[in-house]
């Protein structure tokens, strides 16, 4: 940071009585140092990024700042007022200032600016070092990163600052969507706390842009926080490595910072990453070397299939929803719209829409075996798996055929390439070999040894849905409820979702209601510590307030995940008081009979579910249950205690690779 903040920038005395004065008045630094072009301009990007959000800090500290295309290279300015100025901070003005300044479209240095300085205000003795400077040459070296020295009389150390420690991280959850965020954000915070350089790489939902090999050449140690196998794992092969499932990177991520900590000063190290003979990529189960237990395992590959097979359920799933609610449940039976299409005809538009839905729900069985595979032994394993997956549906193995042929699959390209096989024929390994002998094997079994059972066993569980009635249907509420809200979008929660969109493949009136149950009961936390907030606001900290808001959204949407922010700060009062509320909602919804088409949706589905307004009971008495337990357990406590921790802006976040 030394090129960004020189003397020159630097205003020990500064004399505004206002945030704007204050902002002008080192703006006018720059302008005399070169570093802005438009004094006025720049200063109502300022205003603008100020009428966003106040930018002042607990502790006396204000942050104003833009990009612009007014500035010139990105800069720092630092001002220290006597009497204190108001940037909106919680506690009271702001008696150190800094002003930051970044070229129009320079996000990269923007975030790079915030999270260094943001990172240095975390500590006390930089903050205090900063009030007792007594000339702006020993202030800019400070914010530069210099050695913080508590006095000017300080003898002076040849030792240069040691440096950070280096941490690259990525995080990723089965639908990629909310913990994977969540994890990165509290990977961030924690490093932020502790000191630590780090970046994350979320491989969400919406993509992945790799770590720079730099970073990860630089790093002293990676943290990886998944419950799905991390692609390319392998570029991490030789640095000491944390592995652990995405929900540790949420509420330990603290200890996994000391963890990683450790593990680069003892100098412990992964072994190095290898490709098996015929395979054109390591293999996605670096977890195998790392000693991971086979359940762990297990349970990423089940994960994996389900991550890649969610897309095609909200997809495929909404489509028919939609064309159910626009042509009623008969539009299943149209005519294809390829033969016959009337274009100013709702009800050919709604058989479109139930066609193409109709034909995503196809590929879901194929796509879950083949990921599992693909989770298994990587790109090998997605022919045989999607093979397997398709013959499980041509016999009626459905789902759990699915899962069989899947795992079925990793195995067999497993063992062809454990198989030496000799150079010469390694190069068709890959395109030719395992593809042809995998998919063979995979479906000789699916057809004549292990089909018949599963599609029998898929059969009876059919059939047993179908028959589900009183006290029956009401303990699978129970349980599905349970498990809907024990880990809010972890393994248990994914499995009884998939479990619900299963049937969705060949409904019944059993299926449906199971759909409908899963998603009442995944409403619940959200929505629950939702109101608890609301009723209650003094016994949860600003931050848990303000998640309390976004819950609201969260749940009403089934985003079960909304409530993680809670429970990863209070789980032994909210989990169990989550479940309560979960199974009372799953056991209700069972209890009046109500079904769904649509696999997701919350709320805003509510017109396709049967019995929509018995349904909006469940949920809401589940809701309230979850509330009330959660404050009764919460005033046993006490209220909360105010936050101490210095709050960041948006966009003072370490930067990360989305």
């Amino acid at each position: 940071m030394s090129e960004m903040i020189t003397a020159e920038l630097v205003d020990l005395d500064l004399a505004a009585e206002s945030k704007e004065a204050a902002a002008r008045s080192l703006a006018e630094r720059m302008v005399a140092a070169g570093r802005v072009t438009d004094l006025e301009g720049f200063l109502a990007d300022v205003a603008a990024r100020e009428a966003q959000m106040p930018t002042g800090l607990d502790g006396g500290i204000g942050i104003p700042h833009c990009r612009s295309e007014h500035v010139a290279a990105p800069t720092l300015a630092f001002g220290r007022s006597g009497s204190g100025i108001d940037f909106g901070a919680p506690d009271g003005p702001a008696d150190l200032v800094f002003l930051i300044a970044a070229p129009a479209g320079a996000d990269t240095d923007h975030l790079t600016i915030l999270s260094a300085l943001a990172r240095r205000l975390m500590d006390p003795e930089f903050t205090a070092a900063l009030r007792a400077a007594v000339d702006p040459a020993t202030a800019a070296a400070l914010i530069a990163g210099g050695p913080v020295v508590q006095e000017a009389e300080a003898a002076p150390s040849d030792v240069p600052p040691e440096r950070p420690l280096r941490v690259v991280a990525v995080t990723s959850c089965p639908t990629g969507i909310a913990h994977t965020y969540m994890a990165a954000e509290s990977l961030q915070n924690a490093a932020r706390e502790a000191g630590v350089e780090i970046i994350v790489e979320t491989q969400g939902s919406a993509g992945f842009k790799k770590l720079p090999k730099a970073a990860i050449d630089a790093a002293d140690a990676v943290i990886l926080a998944h419950d799905v196998e991390v692609r390319d794992k392998e570029r991490f092969a030789g640095k000491p490595t944390v592995d652990v499932g995405v929900k540790a990177g949420i509420s330990r991520a603290p200890e996994l910072i000391a963890e990683a900590r450790g593990k680069a000063e003892r100098g412990e190290v992964t072994a190095a990453a290898h490709s098996p003979a015929g395979a054109d990529t390591a293999s996605a189960d670096d977890s195998v070397e790392s000693g991971e237990a086979f359940g762990t395992r297990l349970r990423k590959w089940l994960m994996t299939g389900v991550s890649y097979m969610v897309p095609f359920v909200a997809a495929g799933g909404l489509l028919i929803a939609l064309a159910f609610a626009i042509g009623g449940y008969e539009i299943n039976a149209a005519p294809s719209v390829a033969e016959h299409f009337v274009w100013n005809e709702g009800a050919s538009w709604a058989a479109l829409l139930f066609q193409i839905g109709d034909t995503a729900f196809t590929f879901l069985v194929p796509i879950l075996a083949g990921y599992i595979a693909f989770g298994m032994v990587d790109r090998p394993g997605l022919v045989p798996g999607i093979v397997g997956g398709a013959i499980a549906l041509t016999i009626n193995a459905g789902f759990l055929g699915g899962l069989v042929a899947g795992l079925l699959a990793g195995a067999v390209v497993m063992a062809i390439q454990r198989i030496a096989i000799p150079p010469v024929l390694r190069g068709i390994m890959p395109v030719v070999v395992i593809p042809l002998v995998s998919a063979a094997v995979v479906g000789f079994l699916m057809f004549l040894v292990v089909g018949k059972p599963i599609a029998w066993l898929q059969e009876r569980l059919t059939d047993w849905l179908n028959g589900l009635t009183g006290s029956n249907a009401i303990i699978l509420g129970v349980v599905l409820g349970l498990m809907m809200c024990f880990d809010m979008g972890g393994p248990l929660n994914k499995v009884a979702y998939a479990f619900a969109v299963g049937g969705l493949a060949d409904p019944n009136d059993g299926s449906l209601k199971v759909m409908a149950c899963v998603m009442a009961a995944g409403m619940v936390p959200p929505l629950g510590l939702a109101l608890a907030t609301t009723v209650r606001g003094r016994l949860f900290t600003r931050t848990e307030r303000e998640n309390g808001k976004a819950a609201w959204v969260l749940g009403a949407s089934f985003i079960t995940e909304g409530a993680i922010p809670f429970a990863a700060a209070d789980p032994l009062r909210v989990i169990p008081s989550a479940m309560v509320g979960g199974a009372i909602t799953g056991a209700l919804s069972m209890a009046f009979g109500c079904t769904l088409r649509a696999p997701h949706g919350g709320i805003f589905v509510v017109p396709l579910i049967g019995n929509p307004w018995l349904y909006l009971v469940a949920v809401a008495a589940g809701t309230v249950v979850t509330a009330a337990l959660v404050v009764l357990l919460k005033g046993v406590r006490g209220s909360a205690k105010p936050e101490t921790a210095l709050p960041v802006p948006d966009d003072a976040r370490t930067p990360v690779a989305a």
